[in-house]
């Protein structure tokens, strides 16, 4: 009787928006409805399962609602199956493109287009209005069919690192919390509706280009969330050195060009976890690729000085900011085959903001003329306000200079303004064959696929937040990242901490941190975390006492050929197998609840093969630096027992 009620309750529902429209995942996972009568709405079926119910959709343009109506002037339908090879192969060299779409265009000067995947399902808006036009709002609604449980990284306004711990509550207890993208809805089972497993729905956007990143809020009705935007800044102001707040706002979210596609939104929808961890959808909807020549882009390691201060030992000289202990960074890199060093805060000085002029106490063309010599490049550090400043001098000298890439710190927004930034500094960066990655940065959003110059971004709650008080890198959350920030593009977690500590051996200290977790689960982050910019945070120093760990840290690439996400839970656990050349390489994580898991090793091509693994020591739960190498034989199709300690991890290197 209640099954047959409920199938009533959204047959009425869907009489509202009689005239339908269909289109279906080529597989048939994933179906989205289309509504036109009595305005443009949406709703999606995963597996015959009904993830949403009617949803509308609408965007506000110089004080006209489109969506409101819906008349059809054309509908157009096609199928895509192709193969997108990477400048930068973040988790696969090849990835299949592959979807179903419907293109609705209607009578009064808009339109949608609707993608249908078998991992997710996207749609996105678009115009063809006359000059420029204001855009007001935009209504992104997700009606779910039940109160559902949420995890979402809640936000405290429209200026944020977007380093936010996940919290984990119902729909209906998100109050007034306003989230990051990428959260997610978990759709529990339900036999009385025929939903026999979890169904997990991340929701993130896509190609955002010139138009701000939105926001989750709960909305009016049951069940729902909606979007909220960052209006176009009226007037800002300069608090500190590299701090830019907006003090006013205008009544619009947009000033754009009236005939335009507006950003993908994006929902990722699967029946098991670890294909958050797979899914390239954000890649694939991101914008084709805005530069040609690309042979300059340079994946690899990076040996970075910010989180452990400059702090080595064991040398003749005062370590600090200065010449002298950059060339011994340059000297650990080389030495072990590391691509690159940053110079970090401190080489020019921020009050002044010219980038041209270095302090006295580090040569930086010195640097560069010395890393040159031993094969690692530079990297230099700027807050985005001083780059901005100089934008007319400072690419074109950085490349003269000899420098080959950008930190890009500080942005901490995302309205149109601030996107614009990071479109502009990506394309200059590229004019100069620079490297770009971005601190204090939203999360990415496709860029990186027409500039792939755009090489990581930060956006995550990073191994530096272990130098403050408060245990907020910690293994719950990044056991988390991984399924949802990572879902959206390479993470700038910045992993390698030498110390190590359980809970109750924890302390905040600014100059030596230590992270939270094993030196193992440290290891695992290098092939569990994609960036293809991949720091080593630690001081060379400490890497160098035990030259065993650089035993693994030397030879783990940033790339990836192929990626075999083994076994996954959100929150809990992973183990991940990745491929560079004919070397694979295994990590695993777990929160700090210890686990024995089962490796499957059935992914490797038939024969026998050399493993050497890092793994957890006898006593890591009580002192976390405790670690072991071992290595051994093992044949494809085998299964191998391991145990993480609390907080532990585990880390392989398997070679035929």
């Amino acid at each position: 009787m209640k099954t047959t009620l409920t199938a009533l309750i959204t047959a009425l529902a869907a009489s509202t928006f009689a005239q339908q429209y269909f289109v279906q995942s080529p597989g048939g996972n994933n179906t989205i409805e289309v509504y036109t009568d009595g305005g443009l709405a949406y709703q999606i079926r995963h597996n015959n399962v009904m993830v949403t119910t009617p949803s509308p959709i609408s965007i506000t343009i110089d004080g006209k609602k489109y969506g409101e109506t819906a008349m059809v002037a054309d509908k157009k339908e096609r199928s895509v199956d192709r193969i997108l090879k990477p400048v930068v192969k973040e988790k696969r060299a090849e990835i299949r493109d592959r979807y179903n779409e419907l293109e609705l265009t209607f009578k009064n000067g808009y339109g949608v287009i609707f993608r249908a995947f078998d991992n997710g399902v996207a749609y996105r808006l678009f115009t063809e209005l006359d000059g420029e036009v204001l855009v007001e709002a935009e209504e992104i609604v997700y009606n779910f069919t039940g109160d559902h449980p949420a995890s979402v990284p809640v936000s405290d306004g429209f200026f944020s690192h977007y380093e936010r711990g996940y919290t984990n509550l119902t729909i209906s207890a998100l109050g007034d919390i306003m989230a990051c993208l990428p959260s997610m809805v978990t759709l529990e089972p339900n036999l009385k509706i025929a939903r026999e497993t979890e169904v997990k729905v991340a929701i993130t956007e896509a190609d955002l280009d010139s138009y701000p990143g939105f926001y989750l809020v709960k909305g009016a009705e049951k069940n729902q969330l909606v979007s909220t935007f960052p209006r176009y800044p009226k007037t800002t102001y300069q608090p500190t050195d590299r701090d830019i707040k907006v003090g006013e706002r205008e009544n619009f979210i947009a000033r754009t060009a009236g005939t335009r596609a507006f950003p993908w939104r994006l929902m990722v929808i699967t029946d098991e976890d670890r294909e958050l961890i797979n899914n390239t959808l954000v890649y694939q909807l991101g914008p084709e690729q805005a530069i040609e020549n690309t042979d300059w882009i340079k994946p690899g390691k990076v040996a970075w000085d910010w989180y452990n201060m400059n702090n080595i030992e064991g040398v003749d000289f005062e370590a600090g900011i200065n010449t002298e202990t950059y060339k011994f960074y340059i000297d650990f890199a080389s030495q072990y085959g590391l691509e690159y060093i940053i110079l970090d805060e401190g080489w020019y000085d921020i009050k002044t903001n010219d980038l041209l002029d270095p302090v006295d106490a580090v040569d930086v063309q010195e640097l560069i003329r010395y890393g040159k010599k031993k094969n690692v490049g530079i990297i230099l550090w700027v807050t985005w306000t001083a780059l901005e400043e100089n934008a007319d001098t400072a690419y074109e000298a950085f490349a003269e200079w000899g420098a080959k890439g950008i930190k890009v710190d500080f942005m901490q927004r995302d309205d149109q303004p601030m996107v614009d930034f990071y479109s502009r500094c990506a394309a200059e960066a590229a004019k100069y064959k620079l490297l770009v990655d971005f601190h204090g940065s939203y999360k990415p959003a496709g860029l990186r696929r027409a500039y792939p110059n755009v090489i990581t971004r930060e956006g995550v709650r990073g191994l530096e937040n272990n130098k403050w008080e408060g245990m907020f890198s910690n293994p719950e959350y990044c056991l988390e990242m991984p399924f949802l920030r990572m879902l959206a593009g390479p993470v700038d977690y910045t992993p390698g901490a030498m110390a190590n500590a359980q809970k109750e051996n924890y302390n905040a200290v600014w100059n030596r941190p230590m992270s939270l977790g094993t030196r193992a689960h440290q290891f695992a982050m290098y092939v569990v975390y994609e960036s293809p910019l991949q720091m080593l945070a630690d001081a060379p120093s400490s890497y160098l006492k035990e030259p065993e760990v650089m035993e693994f840290l030397a030879p783990v690439p940033s790339v990836w050929d192929e990626t075999v996400v083994l076994d996954a839970k959100y929150s809990d656990y992973v183990v991940i197998a990745r491929r560079n050349g004919d070397t694979w390489y295994v990590g695993a994580m777990t929160d700090w609840t210890p686990r024995d898991l089962d490796v499957d090793f059935s992914f490797l091509p038939k024969g026998k093969y050399t493993i050497d693994i890092w793994q957890d020591g006898a006593n890591a739960d009580k002192r976390a630096t405790d670690y072991k190498k071992v290595s051994t034989k093992i044949k494809a199709g085998e299964k191998m027992n391991i145990h993480l300690a609390p907080g532990g991890g585990w880390a392989a290197i398997i070679r035929k």
